[in-house]
C-alpha cells in the first residue's frame, strides 16, 4: 500500500478489481483501504500496488473474513514491521476457519453426488417412484447402497462412467 507505479482512477481500479465504485469508498471508510492520494482537483489516486492489496482484501472477504477482521489485519500492515507474530496468528485463525468451511462443503458435495447417483440409478432402472424419503429408504429401495466412497470415487471418474453399477 503506498505511492509508487502509475496513477489510476477509481474507476480504473473498479474495472480491475470488479468492486463497485460504492464499495472501494466503503472499504476505504472502514480502513481496509488507506486513504488515497488526491490529485490536485481532490480525485482519489490509486496505484498498482493499491490494486494488489484489495485483490488480497478480496479474497480474505471472499473466503469469509468479517470486514472488522480485514480492517485489523490492513492496521497490522499500514504499522509496519514488529507485529508480524499477531498478522501471522491472524491468518492461521482463518486458514482453520477456511478449512472447516472446505471441508462441510465436501461432506455437503459428497451428500448432493451421493443423491445424484441414487437418482440416477433409480431412473435407470425404472424405480424412481417414492424416491427421497431419506437416504437410508431410498439406498434399500434400490438395493441396499450405503457407499459413500463410491460417491467420492463416482465423483472423479471420467465423464460418462457410471457412478453405480446397481445390476
Amino acid at each position: 500500500m503506498g505511492s509508487t507505479g502509475e496513477s489510476l482512477t477509481i474507476g480504473e481500479v473498479s474495472r480491475r478489481t470488479g468492486l463497485s465504485i460504492d464499495t472501494l469508498r466503503f472499504y476505504e471508510r472502514e480502513k481496509l483501504l488507506p486513504a488515497p492520494e488526491r490529485s490536485a482537483t481532490g480525485r482519489r489516486i490509486f496505484r498498482e500496488v493499491d490494486v494488489e492489496w484489495i485483490g488480497v482484501c478480496r479474497r480474505l472477504r471472499d473466503s469469509g473474513m468479517p470486514l472488522a477482521r480485514i480492517a485489523e489485519y490492513a492496521a497490522l500492515v499500514r504499522a509496519g514491521a514488529g507485529n508480524e507474530q499477531q498478522r501471522l496468528d491472524l491468518l492461521r485463525q482463518h486458514e482453520a476457519h477456511v478449512r472447516e468451511q472446505m471441508a462441510a462443503l465436501h461432506d455437503a458435495l459428497d451428500v448432493i453426488s451421493f443423491k445424484v447417483a441414487t437418482y440416477t440409478a433409480a431412473l435407470e432402472r425404472g424405480v424412481a417412484d417414492g424416491l427421497f424419503v431419506s437416504d437410508r429408504v431410498d439406498d434399500d429401495r434400490l438395493g441396499g447402497i450405503h457407499d459413500h466412497d463410491s460417491v467420492r470415487a463416482a465423483r472423479v471418474a471420467p465423464t460418462g462412467a457410471r457412478a453405480f453399477d446397481l445390476e
